[in-house]
């Protein structure tokens, strides 16, 4: 317990003096910086080589915090006492007088929200005086980070320091939804959009390659390992690292498994570490067979697709 406070005594010190350091949360690791502060939020451009237009996603700890700085809907208000903490980012109208940073928006006069739910992020967050912009943590366009030591792989030491929170528990993305007006779905993430649909009792709108980028995760290439990768393939070829949903009775070398018996959590858990495996392993292209469209099937399939773009 006691290592525990002193490593959020230490996340916080970094913070205060406007440094970014690395948190975990239950979809991915984030990079995360001061949001009422430009030369935080600046830094974390600049370490993850991200474009200006790109906006960050912030995060609070509870709803009393966000007043300061968001106008809150009906809309909002239901979806946050049903998912809140938890894989769901909100797009919310800015309000005039708010501190956030400009360059967190892209100038915008909305702003993406989040409330995250692992424990140690939390903590971190009560101790703060202000929310913290967090992006995933990894290099522009590439695979996000799923643990401490794929956090440090990525950036080596040029982030200050890396709150440690093991293993995250979804391992991909959140959720995003635009409730400016009818409510929209940006990204495919770790909520199923039907579970939105049912607290809304009104039908989402799918918009995940919008033109306007109000909110993370809507570039065509993104999530890439950094080498070729095929989607929905039979057979690979055979110097191809082939992925696959479940155990086979045959296995070769080649094969890399995200589940034992086509469990999409599970898969959903994996897919990062799993990518990031094959390619230390030395293969120079990737297979993966198709994958169900389903619940968390639609967010895997999202984010292979975007790798599929090298």
């Amino acid at each position: 317990m006691k290592s525990i406070q002193s490593n959020i005594k230490k996340a916080k010190k970094y913070l205060d003096k406007n440094h970014c350091v690395a948190v975990p949360t239950e979809t991915v690791y984030g990079l995360a910086g001061n949001a009422y502060s430009n030369t935080s939020v600046k830094k974390i451009f600049r370490l993850k080589k991200r474009p200006m237009n790109n906006p960050l996603i912030v995060h609070y700890s509870d709803i009393d915090k966000l007043k300061d700085d968001c106008h809150i809907n009906d809309n909002f208000i239901k979806l946050y006492n049903k998912f809140s903490p938890g894989p769901i980012t909100f797009i919310l109208k800015l309000k005039k007088n708010s501190k956030i940073s400009k360059f967190v928006t892209n100038k915008r006069n909305s702003i993406a929200i989040r409330f995250p739910k692992h424990s140690l992020f939390r903590k971190l967050l009560k101790s703060l005086e202000y929310p913290l912009a967090a992006p995933s943590a990894n290099i522009s366009s590439k695979l996000s980070s799923v643990k401490a030591s794929d956090v440090i792989e990525e950036f080596g030491s040029k982030i200050k320091f890396v709150l440690d929170g093991g293993k995250c528990e979804i391992g991909l993305e959140s959720t995003i939804i635009n409730l400016l007006g009818k409510p929209t779905l940006l990204r495919y993430g770790g909520l199923d959009v039907s579970k939105i649909e049912k607290i809304l009792k009104k039908k989402v709108l799918i918009k995940t390659n919008s033109k306007k980028k109000i909110a993370p995760g809507q570039f065509s290439l993104h999530y890439s390992p950094g080498i070729p990768l095929r989607i929905n393939v039979k057979k690979p070829k055979k110097d191809e690292a082939f992925v696959l949903v479940k155990k086979r009775k045959a296995t070769f070398k080649n094969y890399y498994y995200l589940s034992k018996n086509n469990n999409l959590q599970q898969s959903a858990k994996n897919l990062y570490s799993l990518l990031r495996k094959i390619k230390r392993d030395g293969y120079k292209m990737i297979a993966v067979e198709k994958i169900q469209n389903k619940g968390i099937g639609k967010t895997i399939n999202d984010r292979l697709n975007r790798a599929s773009k090298y």
